[in-house]
């Protein structure tokens, strides 16, 4: 039987605190709280995120690797939605006991991997027992006073940007869980991606940071219910509504022929409504649009509307109809 402290011992030995931090950090893991150093001409940003067993993971189907990474991964993407640079975060977890040996481990070596990669350190948290796992991420990044993005900041005219491919992390997982008519063979050579965009996503923190570093983004907010839902939110927080033009959403590309057929599912209604891509929706004013072209990834953003006056949200299909574009992405408390 494992003690707490043994357990917290574990957890520590794959996110030690890191000597970047120190001249912020004053005191991690090991005592009641954390403490951290004010910095002069900075603002701390801070979210929280659960990522629960039976609603975001299924622990016998997605391997403990890639649920340590994507639990800090995906709390991470807030702090990219609002330009911030990640420092430190807490770990809250509840473990069956049959969880605490080599699932442990290897989810602390996906969860180790994300702190590295994101430069963050753990500072604490807490440990219980639980018939399932529970997972609950505290993220802190700093920023310069002021250049925090929101959602609120977009205004008529504005131009709707968006980073990477959206509807890959659905179809990922439509994947893992063989919920296809004819499930992708597993030597098909884009599978391994497909899977990593639903099992690791790649967060967008440089070009969060980029983007209020330079002032440019009006308003913005991360992909994580899918495209139709958070722009949604983003929307309603500015008071606006938006023209989106469906032939300029950069969509999963599904495999034809004989590999695999997604029943009742298209590119386009994966990428509106899939969710868990945590690429960056964000809107800029066209007198900014020179300077963003000047970004050095340029090429990987898209344009895919415009803001409009008013609240309403519309789609402008392949054949030049318009129809409303309605909230369809994930809601924990909806019916989908």
């Amino acid at each position: 039987m494992i003690s707490e402290d043994r357990l917290i011992e574990r957890i520590v030995s794959h996110n030690g605190a890191r000597s970047l931090s120190r001249s912020t950090l004053r005191l991690g893991v090991g005592d009641d709280a954390a403490v951290l150093a004010s910095r002069p001409n900075t603002e701390w940003v801070v979210s929280c995120d659960a990522f629960l067993e039976g609603v975001h993971f299924l622990a016998d189907t997605h391997v403990a690797d890639s649920i340590g990474y994507k639990a800090l991964a995906r709390a991470t993407s807030d702090l990219a939605a609002m330009g911030a640079r990640p420092r430190f975060f807490l770990l809250t977890l509840a473990l069956p006991i049959g969880r605490v040996g080599k699932w442990l481990d290897d989810f602390l070596g996906g969860l180790g991997r994300a702190s590295r990669r994101f430069g963050m350190t753990l500072v604490g948290g807490d440990t219980t027992r639980n018939p399932t796992i529970f997972i609950s991420m505290t993220v802190i990044g700093d920023i310069t006073p002021g250049r925090a993005v929101t959602r609120s900041g977009a205004r008529p005219g504005d131009l709707i940007y968006v980073t990477g491919v959206l509807g890959a992390a659905q179809f990922g997982l439509l994947v893992l869980t063989n919920r296809l008519r004819k499930p992708i063979h597993r030597h098909f050579r884009g599978r391994r991606s497909l899977l990593r965009a639903h099992l690791y996503p790649a967060i967008q923190v440089e070009w969060g940071a980029w983007l209020a570093r330079h002032r440019l983004a009006s308003a913005m907010i991360d992909v994580s219910d899918g495209l139709s839902t958070d722009l949604s939110r983003l929307c309603e927080a500015s008071g606006v509504g938006a023209r989106i033009w469906a032939d300029q959403i950069p969509c999963v590309k599904i495999p034809h022929g004989k590999t695999v057929e997604v029943p009742g599912l298209s590119p386009l209604e994966l990428a509106l409504n899939g969710g868990e891509d945590y690429e960056l929706l964000f809107t800029i004013s066209p007198r900014n649009l020179k300077r963003l072209r000047r970004a050095r990834r340029f090429s990987e953003l898209a344009q895919i509307g415009e803001v409009r006056s008013g609240g309403q949200l519309t789609l402008v299909q392949k054949d030049g109809t318009v129809r409303p574009l309605v909230a369809g992405g994930w809601d924990p408390f909806g019916s989908k």
